[in-house]
């Protein structure tokens, strides 16, 4: 068989209606290949009468890809590589049809036996069949958004809009590792439940959706809307083919128009993440955008613009080189007021959570400190805070790199608990802190009180409450004369240090200082896919991804080389936020 025979299959769905995507002008791109159309007459077809809403293609993880394109009326409309089952599926990803009802849909794969294997076990279906096992797998967390199917990694276009919190996320739909970057789309009233409602961006002739931000155009200054219905803007980056930066709108935060053109061209390479404000005094729009300089010197450049569609640039900072991850990728840039004070300063980010503090006029961002980190844990990356948050607050979502791909997983991945950051002063300056945002509250079912434990040299001591998988311990401890305090919550153990003033888990340590008082206080959220532990007040967020066995259950503490005092603790367990 030659390497780039390819195989038609037809499909009869049913009537199209205008869409969105902007269809391609030139072969798409993926995973750095070219998809090459074979039009021979002879290449096998198999049609199916479709009239549904679904196409559900069966997956097989860890099966060979192969590279599927999906044309309407010569013009290709998706493509994407998949891991089509050739046998038993481990799961169906569902791909919405109905777009094109009443129009034939030309499907190619470079897989000759895909037509006898893989695509005769396609289903079609206007519900979904696996609807009452989603969001109830034992590897799910029960507190984290996850994707219900395919992979996710960063959070992208966090706005608030028409009374709803959005989270777009990168979407993998056909499989559980990183691929065919789509915008997954999920919406929430309270930051804690969410729904989907089915993909925002499809990949196009510009490329594959890759991350960005979104915000609420409330005066119109794009025209894509009225000053009655703004329009929710979003921006992304089209990557893997021409490395630009587009925009999409909305009007009712469900079906986004690309625009007719990226809104700022190639930079340099592989420039990406474009992350949009409004900067009020200078009433205009500041985007920050990644780019990578000559010999792998990370950059942020920083362009304005009136209308949201024409940008120019303002200024260029530097970051680190290679490695040296500072300002590397997926910029945040917002303002805080110090707290307790009348001041206020400027944070930018990078996807590592590094950041400086500094000063903005619109243009130019000038640190004032640098190289500071905002988390000490594991595998937290890319977060984004939210634009247009209604009480004024900055709510912060990561993408947590948990590990939920195994055992013919139908979903992979996760997005933090979300932050409320603010900016307090501390003996060094001002520092960013996280904590938990209040909404979470409203998750907690049983609660066990304990007002004051002395836990001597050497005796355990066992917390009552936490016999379950989901859990918020709060607590505040007095290392008194020991040298180390041991904390084990579901088989994790949690050492800290006294003399180092340092938190290990799992084999991750950060510094956590006592209070002035001699005092550590800890919150800890406990889910099946790891730990959140937040310490010193919110200065120190350690986030530690690791899958917990459904069995491992409880909470001990113990002091050694001397006597400690637990002064408090309250152990809350936590219901799902799944429906």
């Amino acid at each position: 068989m030659k390497k780039n025979k390819w195989i038609k299959l037809a499909i009869m769905a049913t009537l199209p209606m205008a869409s969105t995507l902007a269809l391609p002008a030139k072969p798409v791109i993926l995973a750095g290949q070219k998809i090459v159309i074979n039009d021979r007459n002879d290449a096998p077809v198999k049609t199916i009468t479709a009239e549904k809403k679904w196409l559900l293609l069966p997956v097989k993880n860890g099966a060979p890809k192969q590279k599927i394109e999906i044309r309407v009326q010569g013009k290709p409309v998706r493509a994407f590589d998949i891991e089509l089952a050739k046998g038993q599926p481990d799961w169906y990803a569902y791909l919405d049809i109905s777009t094109w009802k009443g129009q034939q849909l030309e499907i190619t794969s470079n897989d000759e036996k895909a037509v006898s294997a893989d695509l005769d076990a396609i289903k079609q279906e206007d519900r979904e069949l696996d609807a009452q096992q989603s969001y109830h797998e034992p590897n799910r967390g029960l507190f984290h958004f996850s994707p219900k199917r395919g992979w996710n990694n960063d959070p992208n276009g966090l706005v608030y809009y028409k009374g709803e919190y959005h989270l777009f996320f990168q979407h993998n739909p056909y499989g559980v590792q990183w691929g065919n970057m789509h915008w997954g789309h999920a919406v929430s009233k309270d930051l804690i439940h969410w729904t989907e409602v089915g993909e925002a961006l499809y990949p196009d002739s510009y490329g594959t959706m890759f991350s960005g931000s979104g915000v609420v155009d409330v005066d119109n200054t794009s025209g894509l809307g009225t000053t009655s219905n703004p329009p929710m803007v979003v921006f992304y980056t089209a990557g893997e083919q021409s490395w630009t930066q587009g925009m999409a709108y909305s009007t009712d935060g469900r079906k986004f128009t690309k625009f007719d053109r990226p809104v700022v061209p190639n930079i340099k390479r592989d420039n990406r993440d474009p992350k949009v404000i409004w900067y009020a005094p200078g009433k205009h729009w500041v985007m920050v955008v990644w780019v990578p300089e000559a010999n792998d010197q990370h950059s942020m450049h920083f362009l304005t613009s009136t209308n949201l569609k024409d940008w120019k640039e303002a200024s260029v900072l530097k970051g680190g080189i290679g490695n040296d991850r500072y300002l590397f990728e997926c910029p945040e840039f917002f303002e805080l007021p110090v707290e307790g004070t009348q001041e206020k300063k400027w944070i930018l980010t990078g996807a590592n959570s590094q950041y400086a503090i500094g000063s903005f006029d619109g243009q130019t961002f000038v640190p004032e400190i640098e190289r500071l980190n905002g988390q000490r844990g594991r595998d937290f990356y890319a977060s984004q805070t939210y634009n247009n948050e209604p009480n004024g607050r900055r709510i912060e979502i990561g993408w947590w790199r948990t590990h939920t791909d195994g055992n013919g997983s139908k979903f992979n991945q996760s997005m933090s608990i979300p932050l409320e950051l603010k900016l307090v002063q501390t003996p060094k300056g001002p520092r960013l802190s996280r904590t938990p945002i209040k909404e979470l509250n409203n998750l907690r079912e049983n609660h066990q009180n304990v007002s004051a434990v002395n836990l001597k040299n050497g005796q355990l001591f066992t917390a009552k409450g936490a016999d379950a998988e989901a859990l918020e311990i709060r607590t505040t401890l007095t290392p008194s004369n020991a040298s180390s305090i041991h904390i084990t919550v579901r088989g994790v153990d949690i050492f800290y240090n006294v003399a180092e003033q340092e938190l290990s888990v799992d084999g991750v340590s950060a510094r956590a200082e006592l209070s002035d008082k001699g005092k550590l206080d800890l919150i800890l959220y406990v889910d099946r896919t790891g730990l959140e532990i937040f310490a010193d007040q919110g200065l120190l967020f350690m986030p530690i991804n690791k899958n917990i066995p459904a069995e491992n259950k409880g909470l001990t503490l113990k002091a050694t080389g001397g006597d400690a005092q637990c002064d408090q603790l309250n152990v809350y367990t936590l219901k799902s936020i799944w429906p």
